[in-house]
């Protein structure tokens, strides 16, 4: 896998009227941000303890309606040493109401980049729009047999037992009957495959994983150092809304105050440390930097590198 320059080769294709990947370098280490499209759902479920005045007031600051809120679906690839390491997997063809999602086969298959080269894949935690890319028909025969999988073992004890039965009452429906049903499709598939980690774990030199909690039990983020260089993959510990109001939950949060908690205190080592991050559902690519500013934050989008 070559990641040379894959942020702008040639000309879109023909469908694709907007860049789909970026490329940036930590170090040694080959970064691949991977857009794998857009999911809408409810704009409330961004700030279910928000005031709904206070919640719309805010949207409309943004110039965004108040109703249904666009989120980036973004995956990355990490290339360090030998090793080529697929951070989540995108949507795939879980849930059919987003149908501007679930493309990062396609686009994985545009920047060069083949499925039997990824000898990790690296899950910050099992809702069905990080595991859904591998349950793809077709994707399971095309990943190497000796591919590794991380995952918190919290993540995929609670999946695999009936505490999933318990999912927050924020998530709209039919979203928590997804979540079970895809978890446990990924955990048939590809339990043999696993590779629990407690706490955190060195996947490839300067790549490590670590459990935070409070999004789900095992959410995780990946970080990455070369040199002088970092950058942290922060999953869904951050949306958009948790700069200005941390304190707002989220309706996907199995524990939202203990999310709060995790979300403050990793945002303001990024601000001391000012190494750039990139999170799930921030727009595409989503590197950025945190700026504080007392109990408020700032996103502070990275120059793009042409």
């Amino acid at each position: 896998m070559s990641l040379d320059n894959t942020s702008h080769p040639g000309g879109p294709g023909p469908a694709e009227l907007v860049p789909s990947r970026y490329a940036l370098r930590v170090g040694e280490i080959d970064v691949l941000v991977v857009s794998d499209g857009l999911i809408t759902p409810p704009a409330a479920t961004l700030a279910t303890n928000a005031d709904p005045a206070v919640r719309n007031a805010y949207f409309d600051d943004m110039f965004l309606p108040p109703d249904v809120f666009g989120w980036a679906l973004n995956q990355v690839v990490v290339r360090s040493g030998d090793r080529t390491i697929l951070i989540d997997s995108g949507l795939g063809k879980e849930y059919s109401g987003f149908p501007q999602a679930g493309r990062l086969g396609l686009r994985l298959e545009a920047a060069g980049i083949d499925l039997a080269s990824v000898t990790d894949v690296v899950l910050t935690h099992m809702h069905f729009d990080h595991v859904g890319g591998l349950l793809v028909d077709g994707v399971k025969e095309r990943l190497r047999p000796d591919l590794r999988i991380h995952v918190a073992a919290a993540e995929a004890e609670f999946w695999g037992s009936q505490d999933c039965v318990r999912l927050p009452g924020t998530m709209p429906p039919p979203i928590p009957d997804l979540l079970r049903r895809s978890a446990r499709h990924f955990l048939d598939e590809y339990r043999s495959r696993l590779q629990p980690f407690e706490n955190e774990y060195e996947v490839a030199p300067g790549v490590v994983v670590t459990r935070t909690g409070g999004h789900t039990p095992g959410h995780s983020v990946v970080r990455l150092a070369s040199g002088g260089d970092r950058l942290t993959f922060a999953g869904d510990l951050v949306f958009q809304v948790g700069f200005e109001h941390p304190d707002w939950y989220n309706g996907f949060e199995h524990y939202p105050e203990e999310t709060v908690g995790v979300r403050v205190r990793f945002l303001r080592e990024l601000a001391a440390t000012r190494e750039p991050l990139v999170a799930t559902h921030l727009s595409f690519p989503s590197v950025c930097h945190v700026a504080v500013a007392g109990d408020v934050f700032r996103c502070v989008p990275a120059l793009w590198d042409y």
